[in-house]
């Protein structure tokens, strides 16, 4: 494995995670969202993030340790969470049923905000990783500069 594939399996993993907190931002705007264009109300979306295998697994067991995965992470898909709607009494609002209620999207400020600080400090990790990788190639091209 050479510096350059940890750098690359890191920037795969900022770029998954960006993402990720663009679903959750996403997911917070709209935490209100009472009608959206197909007239139901906002369901709270979810990253899924998978290994990004460069190898298949029977060369692993083939191959020396410098010939592992070199890959990362990818986002694969965005699907909707299917939990039920949050029932509010609002007899007021436009979108109310007959009884009063008010169907609201099914997302949790405190879990998008838990989650948003997840995928921050994994975004902070990575950077981290990316910088002491680039201070290895650094003090490895000091050395034979001696």
């Amino acid at each position: 494995m050479s510096f350059f594939d940890s750098i690359n399996i890191s920037a795969s993993a900022l770029t998954a995670e960006t993402l990720r907190m663009d679903i959750i931002s996403k997911n917070i705007a709209n935490a209100n969202t009472t009608r959206t264009a197909n007239g139901t109300p906002y369901r709270r979306q979810v990253v899924v993030f998978q290994e990004d295998k460069k190898l298949p697994f029977s060369s692993y067991l083939n191959s020396e340790l410098t010939r592992f995965n070199k890959g990362g992470v990818k986002a694969t898909a965005v699907i909707e969470d299917k939990s039920d709607f949050k029932m509010v009494y609002n007899p007021g609002h436009p979108d109310a049923d007959e009884r009063g209620y008010v169907k609201m999207p099914n997302v949790d400020i405190m879990i998008e905000m838990v989650n948003m600080i997840s995928a921050t400090r994994a975004y902070d990790a990575n950077i981290t990783s990316i910088n002491s990788t680039k201070s290895i190639i650094m003090k490895a091209l000091d050395i034979g500069r001696i």
